[in-house]
């Protein structure tokens, strides 16, 4: 397909991978999975580590602000807005301990748009992500042609 580019966010955290932020593919933008680091860093708001790196204590609250932050700084970078949104993918790594605190923060974020725009959710549980972290977010936008 010929109308598709990418998209690096240089006020996001940098990917842990070999991967963009977002694909733009024709009017839709594609988001890679967006966690809570922040940019410049590699610090996690919230999160305590041992000396082995392992998880010791963390703050889902704290998490999810700057998960959402990162995923709208990476949607202006894109030239898209919340506005935009479709379709959010939720990994959460204790679904039982983090899904109330998770839903409240997700519905402060996104009562500016409920009433025009409210993007279908899908939220799952899985057991690790790539870094010590509780929730990373997988979102679609669909942009004015």
């Amino acid at each position: 397909m010929k109308n598709k580019s990418r998209v690096d966010a240089p006020d996001a955290p940098k990917p842990v991978g070999l991967y963009p932020h977002a694909r733009k593919v024709g009017n839709l933008l594609f988001l890679s999975g967006v966690g809570p680091r922040q940019a410049g860093t590699t610090k996690i708001p919230g999160v305590e580590l041992n000396d082995q790196g392992d998880i010791i204590s963390y703050d889902i609250e704290a998490q999810c602000h700057s998960v959402f932050q990162n995923v709208r700084t990476i949607l202006e970078a894109s030239g898209a807005s919340w506005m935009d949104l479709v379709d959010v993918t939720v990994f959460l790594t204790n679904m039982d301990g983090d899904f109330a605190t998770y839903n409240r923060v997700y519905a402060e974020y996104f009562a500016e748009s409920l009433a025009e725009n409210q993007p279908c959710r899908t939220t799952v549980e899985i057991n690790k992500l790539p870094t010590p972290i509780a929730i990373e977010l997988k979102c679609i936008a669909a942009l004015e042609k």
